[in-house]
């Protein structure tokens, strides 16, 4: 048994302004309001403004998460950032969320997974704090997705948002008291044979440009479906739990018929699922964050609750999480 846990003892997010709905994509692409709800669940999404970097976006999630702990920014000694668009090639993404915190001690970095980015930053954080080398944790996904789209591609144009999502992980000695709270446990996988289905066709590495989102979005379905459900089950037997033992599904917002199929093979009803696609679209490494911020800030997820994340992404990349949120009284 680790000495150490992490408990989530808060969870922020921010929106940019400005809403993009389907009704004014259909003016630039050949797409529909009825089209895109039917294929998607999505209604709307957030288009960070010029200048607004995401940075800015992580540094606003990143307040609101600590507000919501009772957290001083001192307090943090470690952050990581799940981004695809980070504001520059270096220094990462991080380092300026850390800077514009006013945090001078611990280590900030970027980690990069694309949609599953949140979960393995979580992992990563988790990680440090029980191995003792962080107390306190700012864990955020971050991202501009927009900024990766062709315009002119309405299969893929339609899907993504802007956003970002932070919770703050505390490090406590795992006492009786605690044992059953926290990350419970994580579970990543990846598979680079997959790259091609899902991916952005720049790099400075390779074109010198940042380059646009290409998808298959038939076998993106297919292999989530598929990989999500496998990973899912991971966590609850590695757990000695049943799907009836979640008090709430919060799912990577990818896709509403990809939520549902989920909540299907769990047995969950809808009403256990945080969906929040309608409204925020794709947002990536930060859907899950914004999800769960959500459901914690509308009163239906609360202190005690046990939380199962799932997500996956370009490269393949896919996981999930366990998690008992916050601290016994």
């Amino acid at each position: 048994m680790n000495s150490r846990r992490s408990l989530l003892v808060g969870c922020g997010a921010y929106l940019p302004e400005r809403i993009l709905e389907n009704s004014e994509l259909a003016k630039i692409v050949d797409t529909s309001d009825d089209w895109i709800i039917k294929r998607t669940g999505i209604r709307q999404r957030h288009i960070a403004a010029d200048g607004e970097f995401t940075s800015d976006l992580a540094i606003r999630a990143a307040h609101d998460a600590l507000v919501k702990a009772n957290m001083a920014r001192d307090q943090i000694d470690l952050i990581v950032v799940a981004t695809t668009t980070p504001d520059e090639t270096f220094p990462s993404t991080a380092t300026k969320v850390q800077a514009a915190l006013g945090i001078t001690k611990g280590v900030a970095f970027d980690i990069q997974a694309v949609c599953a980015g949140f979960i393995y930053a979580l992992t990563i954080a988790d990680n440090f704090i029980k191995t003792g080398q962080s107390n306190n944790a700012l864990v955020i996904g971050a991202e501009t997705f927009t900024r990766l789209l062709d315009w002119n591609d309405r299969s893929t144009c339609v899907l993504f948002g802007d956003g970002a999502g932070a919770v703050v992980l505390c490090g406590h000695e795992n006492t009786d008291e605690v044992a059953s709270y926290g990350v419970l446990s994580t579970h990543l996988h990846s598979d680079g044979r997959q790259r091609d289905i899902l991916y952005v066709d720049g790099g400075p590495s390779s074109t010198g440009t940042v380059g646009q989102v290409r998808m298959s979005g038939k076998e993106v379905y297919k292999h989530a479906v598929s990989k999500l459900g496998e990973v899912i089950d991971e966590a609850l037997e590695f757990n000695g739990l049943s799907p009836s033992d979640i008090d709430w599904l919060v799912p990577h917002q990818a896709n509403r018929r990809i939520i549902e199929s989920m909540a299907k093979k769990m047995s969950l009803p809808l009403d256990k699922v945080i969906c929040c696609i309608e409204r925020h679209a794709n947002t990536s490494a930060a859907s899950v964050p914004l999800a769960l911020s959500e459901g914690i800030n509308d009163g239906r997820v609360s202190s005690g609750d046990l939380v199962l994340f799932e997500a996956i992404g370009g490269g393949l990349a896919w996981g999930s999480g366990l998690v008992k949120i916050g601290q016994p009284v």
